[in-house]
């Protein structure tokens, strides 16, 4: 029913500290995804589907926070779950990724994992959705580094979309989200970095159309208040 990727980069800020920024974006053929399946904080980000438990998603963040590793985090709340072989599970950490797709998942359900990303899907047209989400972000990640990782990670769905994506055609009504957080300590969080859309027919052209208006907003208002 969905499909998602999650990132870490790191990056030197303003001052020359190194940094790292986490994001998650994720679409599916129903409504109100944002509300379900991404979680992001300075420590990591996760994303939770296929049949989704919120509580692995939120207590993946407690466990992150409290120092564990994604893989050891996320495998320590799987193990606990009667319910794991229909779920997907799947984040990055500060130094770890991890990603689980349970043997009861639906349709074409899988899973990939880079040096900074995981990217899983289920109920897809096939593996090509998952491949073009990691490939398009591979590339925009040297190609587009400057661009903000929300607009890149809402790019990758893109390519996944345009791959297939969720195969269900007859659910019209859809939804689409984006995360994105950083270890900086920053006074204004760019108003771009946690974006929903969470009932449309055209989710990922809506977030993206959200994403640019978001932008603009936060620019403009960074101009207007640069002196207070």
């Amino acid at each position: 029913m969905t499909f998602s990727i999650c990132v870490r980069e790191p990056y030197v800020d303003a001052d020359g500290d190194d940094q790292h920024r986490f994001g998650v974006a994720v679409t599916t053929r129903l409504p109100g995804v944002g509300a379900l399946c991404p979680f992001a904080s300075e420590h990591g980000a996760v994303a939770t589907q296929a049949l989704t438990n919120v509580e692995l998603g939120e207590k993946g963040m407690d466990y992150l926070e409290d120092g564990l590793a994604v893989d050891d985090a996320l495998r320590a709340l799987l193990n606990a779950d009667d319910g794991r072989a229909e779920r997907q599970l799947h984040g990055v950490g500060s130094e770890a990724t991890f990603a689980f797709t349970g043997d009861d998942c639906l349709g074409w359900a899988g899973h990939r994992e880079g040096d900074d990303y995981t990217v899983a899907g289920n109920l897809l047209a096939g593996e090509g959705v998952v491949e073009a989400t990691a490939d398009a972000y591979e590339r925009n990640a040297d190609a587009d580094a400057d661009e903000p990782l929300a607009k890149r990670l809402i790019d990758a769905l893109g390519a996944g979309h345009a791959a297939g994506g969720d195969k269900r055609d007859d659910l019209a009504i859809q939804s689409a989200a984006v995360v994105v957080t950083s270890t900086e300590d920053r006074e204004t969080e760019p108003y771009y970095n946690d974006l929903r859309v969470d009932a449309t027919e055209t989710p990922l052209r809506d977030l993206r159309e959200t994403f640019s208006m978001a932008r603009e907003g936060y620019e403009a208002a960074l101009e207007k208040y640069a002196e207070e």
